[in-house]
This record gives C-alpha cells, sequence and structure tokens, in this order.
C-alpha cells in the first residue's frame, strides 16, 4: 500500500469542492441566515424580484415572506427610489457604473401600512453563471436620525443662546462707546443753533469751531463702528488638517436630517489627491450643509432631481475646489449677481443670510466662492479651500 505523502509547510489544505454541499444543504443554510442575521436582508434578481426575506426584513417592513416573495423590490420603496430602482440596476447592468451597488446610502423606505422611514442602505452583488444576484442590508435609522435631530436641536438653541448673550454684550459695549462722541456731536448743534441768533463776527468764528468739533466726534463714531465691523466679519479661523471625505459624508447626512426632500439623490465625485485640506471643520461643513439644503430646495418641483457634489485641484494652485451642483431652474442674472448680499433671498420664509455667511465663512479661511448657471442648466456653487502641504500627492 502506498503511503500518503506528508504535507510540506508551504502547502495549503485544500477545501473540499463546493459541489459536495447537497441543495439541501445550502437552503438549511440559507434558512439559518435569513432567521438569525440582525439587520434586515433582502436578496433580489436582476430583474428586481424579490427572492429571499430574512425575519428582521418582516419585522421592519410589515410583510410576511410570502407577500413578498416574487415581487418587485420597489414595494418596499418610497418617493424617487421608488421609481428609479430598476433604472439603478438597468443601468449598472449595461455599464457596470455602480450608482447604489457597492455603496451605502441613507434612503426613505416604505412599510406594509404606507408609513415611510429612513434606512442605511449597503447592497452587495453575486453573479452566478450569467445571471447577477443582489443582497441589500438594511438597517432603520428613525431612532438614530431623532437623536440626532434632538442633538442638533439641543446645539442651535446653545449656539442661538451663545450669540444672543454676544450680541446683547456687544450692544452694551456699543452703545457706551457711542454714547461720548453722539452725545458732543448733540451737543455741539445745540450750541450752534443758538448761536445762529448772534450774527457778529465772534459768534461765526465759535459757531465754526463748534460745528467742526461736531464733525470731528461724528466721524470719531463712525470710526467706532467701522472697527467693530472689521473685527466681527474677520472672526477667528481654528485652521487644522482636514480630510474632506468624512466631512463631505457626514454633511450629506446631517443635510438630509428632517427634510421633506430627503430622498434626493446625491453624487460625491472626490478626487483622492484633493482630499486634504486646511480649515474649521465645523465651519466648512456648515457651508457644505447650507449650500446642499438650498439645492434640495431649489429642486422642489423638479423631476429626475439630483445633486453632485465634486471636489478636485483648483486651477489656482495651492488650492482645492469644492462644488455643489443641481439640476433645478438655475439662477436668474439679477439674483447671480445679489446672491451673497445680506438679506437676498427668494425663500418665503428665509432671511437671506445663509450664503452671506458661507461667503464670510469661505473668505475667512482664505478662499472664494462662486455661483453659476451651466449651459445645461441647473446652479452650481463653487468655493475655494488651501491644500494642506504636509499630505503628499497635493
Amino acid at each position: 500500500m502506498k503511503k500518503k505523502r506528508p504535507m510540506s509547510k508551504t502547502e495549503k489544505p485544500t477545501l473540499p469542492p463546493v459541489d459536495l454541499l447537497d441543495s439541501q444543504t445550502l437552503q438549511l443554510h440559507l434558512a439559518s441566515i435569513l432567521a438569525s442575521v440582525p439587520d434586515g436582508m433582502v436578496v433580489i434578481d436582476e430583474s428586481g424580484k424579490i427572492m429571499a426575506f430574512s425575519r428582521a426584513a418582516e419585522n421592519l417592513f410589515g410583510f410576511t415572506v410570502e407577500e413578498v416573495i416574487g415581487k418587485p423590490v420597489n414595494l418596499l420603496m418610497a418617493g424617487r427610489d421608488k421609481v428609479n430602482h430598476d433604472n439603478y440596476i438597468g443601468n449598472y447592468l449595461r455599464t457596470g457604473e455602480r450608482q447604489i451597488i457597492g455603496k451605502g446610502r441613507v434612503v426613505i423606505a416604505s412599510r406594509a401600512d404606507g408609513t415611510q422611514f429612513p434606512i442605511d442602505l449597503k447592497i452587495g452583488e453575486a453573479r452566478i453563471g450569467d445571471r447577477y444576484l443582489f443582497t441589500a442590508f438594511i438597517r432603520d435609522l428613525t431612532e438614530q436620525q431623532r437623536a440626532e435631530l434632538r442633538m442638533q436641536e439641543m446645539q442651535s438653541e446653545l449656539v442661538h443662546f451663545s450669540r444672543l448673550s454676544a450680541v446683547g454684550t456687544m450692544a452694551s459695549a456699543l452703545a457706551h462707546e457711542l454714547n461720548q462722541p453722539l452725545t458732543a456731536v448733540a451737543n455741539y448743534l445745540e450750541a450752534s443753533r443758538d448761536l445762529l441768533d448772534s450774527p457778529d463776527p465772534e459768534t461765526r468764528e465759535i459757531l465754526r469751531e463748534a460745528l467742526t468739533e461736531a464733525a470731528r466726534q461724528a466721524v470719531r463714531a463712525g470710526e467706532i463702528v467701522r472697527k467693530l465691523r472689521s473685527y466681527v466679519s474677520r472672526g477667528e479661523v481654528d485652521a487644522r488638517p482636514l480630510t474632506l471625505g468624512p466631512l463631505l459624508a457626514d454633511a450629506i447626512a446631517l443635510s438630509k436630517l428632517s427634510r421633506d426632500l430627503a430622498d434626493i439623490p446625491i453624487k460625491l465625485d472626490l478626487d483622492e489627491g484633493a482630499d486634504n485640506v486646511l480649515g474649521d471643520p465645523i465651519q466648512i461643513q456648515q457651508v457644505v450643509i447650507n449650500l446642499i439644503r438650498n439645492a434640495m430646495d431649489a429642486l422642489t418641483n423638479t423631476q429626475d432631481a439630483r445633486i453632485n457634489i465634486s471636489v478636485y485641484a483648483a486651477e489656482e494652485p495651492g488650492y482645492v475646489a469644492i462644488e455643489v451642483c443641481d439640476n433645478g431652474p438655475g439662477l436668474t442674472a439679477e439674483l447671480r449677481e445679489n446672491i451673497f448680499k445680506p438679506f437676498s433671498t427668494t425663500k418665503s420664509q428665509g432671511m437671506g443670510l445663509g450664503l452671506s455667511i458661507c461667503q464670510t465663512i469661505v473668505e475667512a479661511h482664505g478662499g472664494v466662492i462662486r455661483a453659476n448657471s451651466p449651459p445645461e442648466g441647473g446652479t452650481c456653487f463653487r468655493f475655494t479651500l488651501r491644500k494642506d502641504a504636509g499630505k503628499s500627492g497635493s
């Protein structure tokens, strides 16, 4: 009898062929996964029909397995995703372009009773011969978004209180500083009025001196206001090295909180060579959130609405450009001229300060912000930030 050759240290043990696992074993294994996986799990074929539905998905959506097997998966979707889902799969099978497959995103889903709720959706693919299967892993974000929204509200209330306190302190200081020159102006002008009744040369000389002093005090009051305005507009920027990818992902998620238009798809195109900048993360994120929400508002009545965010090396040496574009109605020439001016707005409930604040933040970072309407339509806001020169490839 021939002895079995011992395995060398460099050889790896081989696994039994897959065909040794019979179909019954595979089915039992799949049933075990569907019964125990903690997140909702839905398997669909390339035509969008539901092939498998986990127990967690039943609890999440309120459908039984029997009610959904063989049905189109858009049964579980709401808003634009319900309409566009088949297009996403068809486009992927034709072009290989991944719009949702292999990427996590926040979408709006629909339960059996019609109620809508936000979910975190991740989709994987598997090719079996000439066929494709897609597996969706679904996590309910309702409680998470409610907690995040409450936290944001608390932070907003705290910031609002801090601003009110700062405004009160500033107003008190401004009143104190302006009181003296304005009181002097009033006194000099009252004295000048009384001197007008005595037209002799000596009185005219006193009158001239009084008016000169009144003018000097008025200039002093203006100088106090100018210095205060310069101090407020200059602000302080806590510039530090930033990685834009995570910051922009968070900004996209935050911009969708408690929004009626949260199902508008937002595509992020990030040049890895332009991912590192210098800036204050909170301020930069606030600019991006403001631009995204403005774009959402502009897309209220737009079919096939979409928002694209691009990050690339700017033409200006040493700078990175961030662009937020929508396919909405665009800007009129008049609005384009005044869009960054305070109190300039097209919103019935808006104050027109958001873009003015964005401009102040960007310019404090040493960048510029511009708005334009591309030939193909819509609106693009582009702003620049300084590159982090300490990172390779920047």
